[in-house]
């Protein structure tokens, strides 16, 4: 772990193994951090908050600079380590690190925007004045299905807006964590404004982030079912908190989109990172006219997608990241079969060519999904298409609205009037127009109802972690 300037072990000696999910191997053991080893970093995030929160714009922005400089120098090394420990393709792992770079080097400039404001004031003795000051200690917590930009996400703009971090990483994905740490130290983060706490349960860390007073903002990404808890503690303790949770995304092909070309987006959306994506679509809505072609297009490209480790060649699924992943998706798939679904292609775990090692399932193709189908309402998380015929185009934005989600969401049609119809009637936090990758640093990303709170990146993101305090001044 990386407490106030110094690599450490866990104060109680417990380590936990890191695996590749693609072999089974044991790639080393981490600390096994616990209440103790999260108290010192609070400690130290708390005594180093003061210096890094006077430091200028400038300053934070140039070392922020400087880590994306030494992070896209590094970017072989880290998509390395993040496919040996999450799975992921190679090729896959070097765009995230890209990507993740990107949001230090917008942050970077982000941090130079942070202004405030004079307002008018209703006496002519009297002046108003709107600062923007850091919140304070930030508690992270990550994911592990997007181990590395995930974090930059976070920290990129809580770092620029002057505030200090304690962060806890994924237990499947801490390798990545340690990685990108040795990134901002380098950059010259000092010591205490960035803190590494690695733990095998996560639950006593997220009990001080949210009872410790001195953590003033929490962020997490994760399932719904954890954002909630975390949200009700925030709330009793008055702490801000922003969540990027579970998503189950529509992905609606019109009866004049081509069916084709909406395929060839479907297809590479849904099976990157083998389906283990917030924004990945859940239901396929196609019309009825070009249910043949887009199905035939889609299993097209689905029987050409080559499992296997990531660090092969030409490998595009990689596998689940555990054995509950493998069961939710059988469970899901095999629930829709036996009501009535059409499996066009997969349906069952890899054991083939050593893939009985991992965790992988084969891409599947579902055709005629209904309501009635577990696959329906469930998040999936794995590589599933779950096509769904339509005829009446007036009822598909409702179909589309039918669920307690709100994250992403994909429309594909020709026709200017209905795409702009259903961006602003889709109730999803972002909407991708014939786009299949509607992210950016430069872009907010979040969701709404049980998919989240709160923006990342954008100008948006710095927002989360900044407060608005008012002087009034009698002169």
């Amino acid at each position: 772990m990386f407490i106030d300037g110094e690599w450490r072990a866990a104060r109680a000696g417990g380590t936990f193994k890191v695996s590749n999910p693609a072999s089974g191997e044991v790639i080393q053991a981490v600390p096994d951090g616990g209440h103790e080893d999260t108290l010192d970093a609070i400690d130290a995030a708390s005594r180093a908050f003061p210096a890094w929160a006077a430091k200028t714009a400038f300053e934070r922005s140039e070392i922020l600079h400087k880590a994306y400089t030494i992070m896209v120098e590094r970017k072989e090394a880290l998509a390395t380590t993040m496919t040996t420990e999450q799975g992921k393709p190679l090729r896959a792992a070097r765009f995230e690190v890209q990507y993740a770079a990107d949001f230090l080097r917008w942050f970077a400039e982000e941090a130079k925007r942070v202004s405030g404001q004079i307002l008018p004031a209703p006496r002519k003795e009297q002046r108003f004045m709107v600062l923007r000051q850091p919140v304070g200690v930030v508690g992270a917590v990550t994911p592990w299905n997007y181990p590395i930009s995930m974090l930059t996400r976070k920290m990129g703009p809580a770092l620029a807006a002057g505030c200090t971090v304690v962060l806890k990483p994924a237990e499947a994905t801490p390798l990545s964590a340690i990685e990108t740490f040795k990134v901002f130290i380098d950059a010259g983060v000092p010591a205490g404004v960035i803190n590494l706490v690695t733990a095998l349960d996560p639950a006593p860390v997220g009990k001080l982030f949210v009872e410790d007073r001195r953590v003033r903002k929490l962020t997490f990404t994760g399932s719904t079912a954890v954002g909630r808890k975390l949200a009700a503690g925030a709330g009793e303790h008055m702490k801000r908190i922003s969540l990027e949770l579970g998503g189950h995304a529509p992905f609606i092909v019109f009866k004049d989109a081509d069916p084709v070309h909406a395929a060839k987006g479907a297809a590479a959306v849904k099976f990157l990172n083998s389906g283990q994506a917030c924004i990945s679509p859940n239901r396929m809505f196609v019309h009825v006219d070009a249910l043949a072609p887009f199905c035939d297009e889609l299993v097209s490209r689905v029987n050409r997608m080559r499992a296997g480790n990531g660090l092969e060649d030409g490998v595009a699924i990689g596998p689940l990241v555990n054995e509950r992943g493998i069961a939710k998706v059988d469970n899901q798939v095999k629930d829709a079969v036996s009501r009535g679904a059409e499996l066009l292609c997969g349906g069952h775990r890899l054991m083939d060519n050593g893939l009985d090692r991992g965790t992988f399932y084969a891409p599947t193709v579902l055709r005629g999904v209904t309501q009635e189908m577990l696959i329906y309402r469930e998040e999936t998380f794995g590589p599933v298409a779950a096509v769904v015929p339509y005829t009446d185009e007036d009822d598909i934005i409702a179909m589309a609205n039918d669920t307690s989600y709100g994250l992403a969401s994909y429309v594909y049609t020709n026709n200017l009037s209905t795409a702009m119809r259903a961006f602003e009637a889709l109730n999803f936090g972002i909407v991708g127009i014939n786009d299949i990758n509607p992210t950016a640093a430069a872009a907010p990303f979040g969701g709404v109802k049980d998919s989240g709170l709160g923006r990342e990146g954008g100008a948006q993101g710095i927002d989360e972690y900044l407060d608005v305090k008012l002087g009034g001044f009698a002169i």
